[in-house]
């Protein structure tokens, strides 16, 4: 039997979805709502303008985001799983005596700017969000403007990919801790196989889907040597800002890296080193938690 993990014990979506209520705040979202054999009121989650309508319809009812527009063709984020990793990163700096002024760096913001707004809506944190492309920043600057988090949330272009933190930390910085859910894939080829096994899980096998069904852009998919390639290279740069942030952490989808990522943050010195098991909807991720302090 497959093992599996719940969600955080404070996070809002540990019950069934209210559909209902969902559908009252966002009434665009009905369209996609239907009744399964089970007599259950659901959505496909093959479909990706589905999954935006549901995970919009969450961020209103739940988080107070009321203005939250992407193009269809950027990643849609799963708010169950993203704000999974928001509470487990609060329960880390607690446990680290850290509970006022958190300011967290988010790499890889996107187009969504998902972590900053959960962040800031649970726990009143500050962020500053990166990322490489400008189209993306742009698009999230239009959701801070729009839900009035200028204050609280500001945004730095990365100008050179092959770098993560370098370019984007300053002298002058002292973050809580720095998030990242990195690029999972190698190549199109591997994110096109993995959306085969999803629809095989959803019962859709014999459906082809011209995007994966929670969208995404190359950026947002692919890293030149995958994940593992990208989390050795967050983990080098991570030991030339050691005093810049308390913890890096990182979502990691492999369990197989877990041993590299050990042995190279030991010979970079990382002084504590964490691993907290996660539940990310239908499969089981982590975080890694990492200090030079």
């Amino acid at each position: 039997m497959k093992k599996t993990i719940d969600l955080h014990p404070k996070n809002k979506h540990n019950t069934s979805y209210d559909f209902d209520a969902l559908c009252d705040v966002l009434p665009s979202l009905e369209q996609f709502v239907f009744e399964n054999k089970f007599k259950t009121r659901t959505i496909d989650f093959a479909k990706p303008r589905a999954v935006k309508a549901l995970n919009k319809a969450l961020l209103i009812k739940y988080y107070n985001i009321s203005f939250w527009e992407f193009p269809d063709t950027n990643l849609c984020p799963p708010i169950p799983g993203r704000v999974d990793y928001i509470h487990h990163l609060c329960d880390l700096l607690k446990r680290s005596g850290i509970a006022a002024n958190v300011s967290i760096l988010d790499i890889g913001t996107g187009a969504t700017c998902i972590y900053p707004l959960l962040g800031n809506s649970e726990y009143n944190w500050t962020f500053v969000g990166s990322d490489i492309d400008k189209n993306s920043l742009k698009n999230a600057k239009s959701i801070i403007n729009r839900n009035r988090l200028s204050s609280s949330i500001t945004l730095r272009f990365q100008k050179d990919s092959s770098h993560v933190l370098s370019n984007i930390i300053k002298d002058t910085d002292a973050f809580s801790a720095s998030m990242c859910n990195p690029p999972f894939y190698k190549s199109e080829k591997d994110a096109k196989a993995e959306n085969k096994r999803k629809l095989k899980g959803l019962n859709k096998e014999g459906q082809t889907l011209e995007t994966r069904n929670f969208s995404g852009q190359s950026n947002e998919l692919y890293y030149n040597g995958g994940e593992k390639a990208f989390l050795h290279n967050y983990l080098y740069e991570s030991s030339l800002f050691k005093e810049q942030c308390h913890w890096f952490t990182s979502l990691v989808s492999k369990k197989d890296l877990l041993k590299g990522m050990y042995s190279s943050l030991n010979k970079l010195g990382a002084t504590d080193i964490k691993t907290v098991n996660m539940g990310q909807g239908n499969k089981i991720s982590r975080m890694v938690a990492w200090t030079f302090q």
